[in-house]
Formats: structure tokens, sequence, C-alpha cells
């Protein structure tokens, strides 16, 4: 079955950054989309970044310059580098199989504060 387990988060100060990382299984992972959510403190699932089978790849405007998106298909893996992090990136960051999060790992905790 589908796998999808994240790990990297952690508390970081403003203007900081982290590396999120996304171990796949249980699916053809190099001919999929791929995807990170996030859901932030009281509020739902906003779709942060899609990568496509040929590395295309998007962001929502309020990430782009400062996130990066990156896929590793020999590992099997998804990456999210995250700089210039803001309190507003707060949130649990979900690597997803679809933009919804319908399909989606456990998540890991990313908080930015001073």
């Amino acid at each position: 079955q589908v796998q999808l387990v994240e790990s990297g988060g952690g508390l970081v100060q403003p203007e900081g950054s982290l590396r999120l990382s996304c171990a796949a299984s249980g699916f053809s992972f190099s001919s999929s989309w791929m995807y990170w959510v996030r859901q932030a403190p009281g509020k739902g699932l906003e779709w942060v970044s899609s990568i496509d089978p040929r590395d295309g790849i998007a962001y929502r405007d309020s990430v782009k310059g400062r996130f990066t998106i990156s896929r590793d298909n020999a590992k099997r893996s998804l990456y999210l580098q995250m700089n210039s992090l803001k309190s507003e990136d707060t949130a649990v960051y979900y690597c997803s199989k679809d933009p919804n999060g319908m399909t989606r790992g456990q998540g890991t905790q990313v908080t930015v504060s001073s």
C-alpha cells in the first residue's frame, strides 16, 4: 500500500532554514506527480508545491523564491528546502500524492518562532 513518511521538521527562528524529506513506497514514485501540502494551526490543508515526473515545478505565491521542491527517483524521495522562513510558515507539512492531501503521510511539524 501507499506509504509516505516525512521527516526534517523542527523549531527554527525567523529567516532560518529547514529541509524536509519524504520517503515513498507502495506505488510508482518516478511516474507520479508529488506534492507538499501544509496545515497551519486552526486552518485547512493548503497546497504548497508540486513536482511532476519530468521535474516541472510549481509553488504557491507566498513561498516562491524561498522554497525549493526536488525529487530523487532512485531513492524514492521527495524534498522541500525551505529558506527565509516566516512565522506564517508554521504548520504541519505533509508529503502527498494529490494536491488536496487526500493521500498523505503523517506529517512533520515546522515551527518558526524566535
